[in-house]
């Protein structure tokens, strides 16, 4: 039977509205919000590989940086643009082994390498201090690239160097690195003040008056736990997953998780195969364990050691870790935290290698359809993206603007704390 005109217009105006695929889902939350990652190191792949000789360097394209002992670079423009890449925390680290003043030259000369690469591409990238740059750059179609700190050592233990490396363009610290500190415990290292001592909590006092995000990647569960008794703005984990699904020391435990909503702060999941897969973590400390003994038992002949080392890698291959196991982890931090408490810090050009599907900067997509498959709907995967990290750096700017009177801390020039 032929619909007269006005009966087929109301008959499609009823008609319900057609699903979206998980794919179309995660294309438009990517659209309305591009992935603000957390934590990314080409800093210190700028230092190893190029000795910070980046005047002849292709940013454009690193897909040739590969050699015989060391894959090719995670980033590049090309595949940040792919990836749908708005924002990104540039890592400018070193290594927690230097002594503390060769540490803050060493950051210092990371800073500055960063800013030389981001000047060098005026198209594509914009050097962001603010929220309010972030979002300019967005709007110019650039990747607002902003600089993070990873490891207190980079300060010197001085109040003085943080607030000069603040107005160097650092907009957060990772407190710890793998070593602990004189004044903070690491995840990774003998705990030597049973988490922050009482300088500690100054710098975290000082770094929320200067506007300075705390980040608690790296450091131990007292000094989690401390820093969150402390602070009066959100933190942020730059790229850590959960201990309830790996129960590597790395990961955030839930008793820590429970504590965000109140504190406003995120935890940028992770790509991190050995904080992913519990298989994985236990291959690792099983990998070390052979090691230590074949070291015992051929003392002196680092061939055999080697030879007998392959053996037991031909035979005891690697457990994959997956993107699926990134989303659960996702999934995890969601039913203890919110979904206001996820981001995502995939720590690329920071680890050998990525989970298959989530190789180089070019696949966050990949992860955000397996969300939608799961069910989040496009708010929620703007929130992961990108949303919920821009909240927490306007309530950083917030909470520093609301103690603008409050002095800087001082403490004696030279003495050690």
């Amino acid at each position: 039977m032929r619909l007269i005109p006005a009966l087929l217009a109301t008959a499609m105006i009823a008609a319900p509205a057609m699903a979206q695929s998980p794919e179309e889902v995660a294309e438009a939350a990517l659209e309305a919000a591009p992935v603000w990652d957390g934590h990314n190191d080409v800093p210190i792949q700028l230092r190893g590989r190029f000795g910070n000789q980046i005047n002849d360097f292709d940013f454009m394209n690193t897909m040739d940086t590969g050699t015989e002992t060391r894959g090719a670079m995670h980033t590049d423009i090309i595949r940040l643009q792919v990836g749908k890449v708005g924002a990104q925390f540039w890592s400018v680290y070193v290594s927690a082994s230097l002594e503390e003043s060769k540490a803050v030259q060493a950051t210092v000369e990371q800073i500055d390498v960063t800013k030389r690469l981001i000047a060098r591409y005026p198209e594509d990238l914009a050097l962001a201090l603010t929220a309010d740059d972030v979002e300019r750059a967005l709007a110019e179609g650039k990747v607002a690239s902003m600089m993070g700190m990873e490891g207190g050592h980079s300060i010197g233990s001085s109040l003085a160097v943080l607030r000069q490396m603040y107005a160097m363009g650092a907009r957060y610290m990772t407190i710890t690195h793998s070593k602990s500190l004189s004044w903070a415990d690491s995840s990774t290292d003998e705990p030597k003040n049973n988490g922050l001592t009482e300088f500690g909590k100054d710098v975290m006092r000082e770094m929320n008056r200067i506007g300075m995000l705390v980040d608690l990647s790296h450091v131990s569960e007292k000094t989690m736990h401390d820093a969150l008794d402390v602070v009066t703005a959100p933190v942020i984990f730059s790229h850590s997953s959960a201990r309830a699904l790996n129960g590597h020391a790395r990961n955030v435990p839930d008793g820590v998780l429970r504590r965000l909503p109140e504190n406003g702060g995120i935890i940028m999941v992770t790509f991190v195969p050995g904080f992913l897969s519990e298989e994985a973590r236990v291959w690792n400390a099983n990998r070390a364990g052979e090691r230590a003994r074949l070291d015992a038992l051929w003392q002196g002949q680092p061939d055999e050691v080697k030879a007998r080392m392959d053996e037991w890698d031909a035979a005891n291959p690697l457990p994959q870790s997956s993107i699926a196991q990134t989303a659960d982890h996702i999934d995890h931090v969601r039913a203890v935290a919110g979904i206001d408490s996820i981001g995502i810090g995939g720590d690329y050009d920071g680890i050998p290698f990525a989970p298959p599907g989530l190789e180089d900067v070019s696949t966050y997509p990949a992860l955000f359809e397996e969300l939608a498959r799961r069910g989040y709907s496009q708010e929620d995967l703007e929130k992961l993206s990108m949303r919920n990290m821009m909240r927490v750096m306007r309530a950083a700017e917030a909470t520093a603007a609301s103690m603008q009177r409050n002095p800087p801390i001082e403490y004696p020039a030279g003495e050690p704390r």
